[in-house]
């Protein structure tokens, strides 16, 4: 079942923005098993979502409908390929593949009886790829609160991903002193100021998280503009910060001011979060010794022979909104694939089949 929903999947395209005909099918693939709803998100279609009544635990299945754009270089079918082990097509990785599993794992578990099951509740959202506006409307709704657990379907190559760096998205913004620029010394020149402190951004501190590392800087975009032969007075930067438990806004901000008093920057500095329609991405982490978490990994071992990889995600994704903002242990696992955002990505078709059963007994086993 799961192959035959990767392959319709793939071939409906689903752009974030653009999800309203692959929401419309879910729902019409879920119906026969259980109720389901839609959640319209003003401008992205709606989030789908589906319950199975059970017992003790509640579980929520989670996994996104939208996908990037298609980029140049496929050499392969974008809409679905099939060559030996390896499905190619846009979203087949990131995270169709997932999204396959998890539907086909719902529609199984369906067919038990309700004491062989724990509740569950099926969410397929959309928007992940922008501003993850389907899973914050889940999360305000709250018709996830009674949740116990998190299952997010996004590839990790079947490790189990217990947590996630956060991400602040930084505007900073400097103001100098104009003069002629055949006399600088009379002003002060924004954009060499500004570039000052991005050059020396390596030296700005960072906590160090014993799970999910260090935090880290990247500039995105610096412009600045002279105003004929004048020296620049106005340049502005945007500046990725992606953080660990212990860095909130506060100390991001703190730190980067402290780092420009240090540089004697002579331009005025405004720092500021850039403005997003959904909040922050924040990191989290979830304690392995969980129980949800070791009958995870004791399913994992049963199924392969092995011991499950633990990993931490390096940037964020809709999890960091569970396991923030719902504030719920969220466990990340999926298929392997590789290329994500880029040409010729594939899953493994083998790997989609063995994830499926990964979550099928791990469902069962939290009854």
């Amino acid at each position: 079942m799961e192959v035959e929903l990767l392959k319709k999947l793939v071939s409906t395209p689903s752009h974030f923005g653009e999800e309203k005909e692959i929401s419309e099918f879910i729902t019409s693939f879920l119906e026969p098993y259980a109720k389901v709803e839609t959640q319209e998100v003003e401008g992205f279609g709606s989030n789908v979502i589906a319950y199975l009544k059970g017992v003790k635990n509640t579980v929520v299945l989670n996994g996104h409908m939208d996908t990037v754009g298609l980029s140049a270089g496929w050499t392969k079918n974008p809409w679905g390929q099939i060559e030996g082990d390896k499905f190619y097509g846009l979203g087949s990785a990131d995270m169709k593949g997932g999204l396959a599993a998890l539907m086909s794992v719902f529609a199984e578990i369906a067919e038990l009886s309700r004491r062989e099951r724990p509740n569950v509740i099926f969410t397929a959202v959309v928007d992940e790829e922008g501003y993850s506006r389907g899973t914050w409307e889940l999360i305000k709704s709250k018709k996830l609160e009674k949740a116990d657990v998190v299952l997010v379907g996004e590839p990790t190559n079947e490790k189990l991903m217990l947590g996630a760096r956060g991400r602040f998205v930084i505007q900073v913004k400097a103001f100098g002193k104009k003069a002629h620029a055949a006399r600088p010394e009379n002003g002060i020149n924004a954009i060499e100021e500004l570039s000052k402190l991005l050059a020396n951004l390596n030296r700005a501190k960072l906590k160090k998280h014993r799970k999910l590392g260090k935090g880290s800087f990247c500039t995105l975009e610096i412009e600045g503009k002279a105003d004929g032969l004048s020296v620049p007075e106005y340049a502005k930067a945007i500046v990725d910060r992606h953080t660990v438990v212990g860095e909130d806004w506060e100390f991001v901000r703190e730190t980067l001011e402290k780092l420009a008093q240090k540089l004697e920057i002579k331009a005025k500095l405004k720092i500021e979060k850039f403005k997003r329609p959904t909040p922050e991405m924040l990191p989290y982490y979830v304690k392995e010794n969980l129980k949800v978490v070791k009958i995870f990994k004791r399913i994992f071992k049963q199924k392969t022979g092995k011991d499950v990889e633990v990993t931490y995600g390096k940037s964020v994704g809709d999890f960091n909104y569970f396991g923030t903002y719902l504030g719920k242990p969220t466990l990340v696992f999926g298929p392997i694939g590789g290329n994500w955002h880029s040409a010729d990505e594939w899953v493994s078709i083998s790997s989609v089949k063995r994830v499926k059963e990964i979550y099928r007994d791990f469902l069962k086993a939290l009854v």
